[in-house]
């Protein structure tokens, strides 16, 4: 019998999950249902960024410049892989860094969630986004997305938003961590030291 106080032992298949993929695939929304599901903690790094700066992620753009909201970006991916009991939904941009992609891929579980350009600028008419205030931003979010597709294929797990209810995506990822976690003692994971040298050898 548990005591007041013991830890709860929860039967879910990771502790710890990162949601990457491009703005306006529902990484937000879709990162705090999974974290619902999967009782952890929610962590969307882009507020995170903003509690720090005490700015808008389009204020910093716009008083700093990118540079300065990308170091502040993988300050902030250092201190999300060190958390437990997490889901981290991550900026469209995150996964384009080495360091970050290295970093998330040596913690656990990174699931890419992919929608259609259409799509996603649908989704972003809702709350303007820094990179997609140009005259043609469709236009501009098929460039980067044949950009920054490469990246988004690393993650290990793939899942499609386009057309479809929150709680059926939220199954499928759930269902594909429980494949990840089977597999996942057939896999060799290099650790962070060993990332980080590699990246030291090969810039």
């Amino acid at each position: 019998m548990s005591r007041i106080g013991d830890p709860i032992e929860l039967d879910r298949p990771v502790s710890w999950v990162a949601l990457v993929g491009f703005m306006g695939t529902g990484k937000s929304r879709i990162g705090w249902e999974l974290s619902r599901a999967l009782a952890l903690h929610f962590f969307d790094t882009d507020k995170v960024i903003e509690k720090v700066a005490g700015l808008t992620v389009a204020q910093i753009f716009e008083a700093y410049g990118e540079l300065t909201f990308r170091a502040y970006e993988s300050e902030t991916v250092d201190r999300c892989t060190a958390l437990d009991e997490a889901v981290i939904s991550c900026g469209g941009g995150t996964f384009n860094n080495p360091e970050n992609r290295l970093k998330l891929l040596a913690r656990g579980p990174v699931v890419a969630l992919s929608a259609s350009p259409e799509t996603i600028l649908e989704r972003t008419k809702r709350s303007p986004r820094v990179l997609l205030q140009v005259p043609d931003p469709l236009k501009k979010i098929r460039e980067l997305l044949e950009i920054r597709k490469p990246f988004y294929d690393e993650a290990p797990i793939q899942v499609s938003t386009d057309g479809r209810l929150r709680r059926e995506v939220v199954q499928e990822i759930v269902e594909k961590l429980e494949s990840w976690y089977e597999r996942s003692d057939e896999f060799h994971v290099v650790n962070r030291d060993e990332n980080l040298e590699h990246i030291a050898q090969n810039p």
